[in-house]
């Protein structure tokens, strides 16, 4: 099979290092402290609400994670870390893009054994580079999943400390809320206990054996 410069370019252009981000900062906090920052949430905006219901609490960890000051320290460090792994890529694939030009451009002139030989090493070498990118998007995945899991373990004990302070008999994930009295979202108070139990958070990438990134 013949390569072609734009197919090739193209896949070369395809290959990136790709995770999933943390909880978005839009995610609002609730409560009194939310209602500071944004109007009622939307399903009181259109005209539901009703009595509090004493003992049934809310909670949103996604808001937990996005509004805690330590939810923002690990966003910012994993977009520094996916940064890094995409230029490593980057590093790579110029020299391999300038290759596939130069064969291109030479292709017509070359014997066929040493046209097909140039050829499959050009293609090679894009698998490494795929190769190369995944295992990358496999250790920032890693790192975002290790992350979250240290934040959600400091979480938990301040979430139970203010699920006690409001006499709360049953939680429920705001998320899945339809509408109601949202006096009870414990979310705000979360985050404020969680700032002061974990005002930061450092880490660095964590690495995979290289076997790991092929055995998906």
């Amino acid at each position: 099979m013949s390569i072609r410069t734009v197919s090739f370019i193209a896949a070369l252009s395809a290959v990136s290092v790709t995770v999933l981000a943390l909880p978005a900062a839009a995610q609002t906090i609730g409560g009194a402290r939310g209602a500071q920052q944004q109007a009622q949430p939307a399903a009181q905006a259109q005209g539901l609400g009703g009595p509090l219901i004493p003992g049934v609490c809310l909670l949103s960890r996604e808001a937990v994670f996005a509004n805690a000051a330590a939810g923002r320290a690990a966003s910012e460090r994993l977009a520094q870390l996916t940064q890094a792994a995409q230029a490593e890529i980057d590093a790579q694939r110029t020299p391999l893009e300038a290759d596939a030009q130069a064969f291109e451009l030479e292709s017509a002139r070359l014997p066929e054994a040493q046209r097909t030989q140039r050829q499959q090493a050009l293609v090679q070498r894009l698998q490494v580079l795929q190769q190369k990118a995944n295992h990358n998007s496999q250790e920032i995945e890693a790192t975002r999943a290790k992350v979250l899991e240290r934040i959600a373990n400091e979480a938990q004990p301040v979430i139970a400390q203010v699920y006690a302070a409001k006499s709360c008999g049953l939680l429920f994930d705001r998320a899945t809320t339809l509408g109601g009295n949202f006096g009870n979202d414990l979310t705000a108070e979360v985050v404020a206990g969680l700032d002061a139990r974990m005002p930061s958070i450092s880490f660095e990438l964590e690495r995979l054996p290289q076997q790991a990134a092929g055995a998906q």
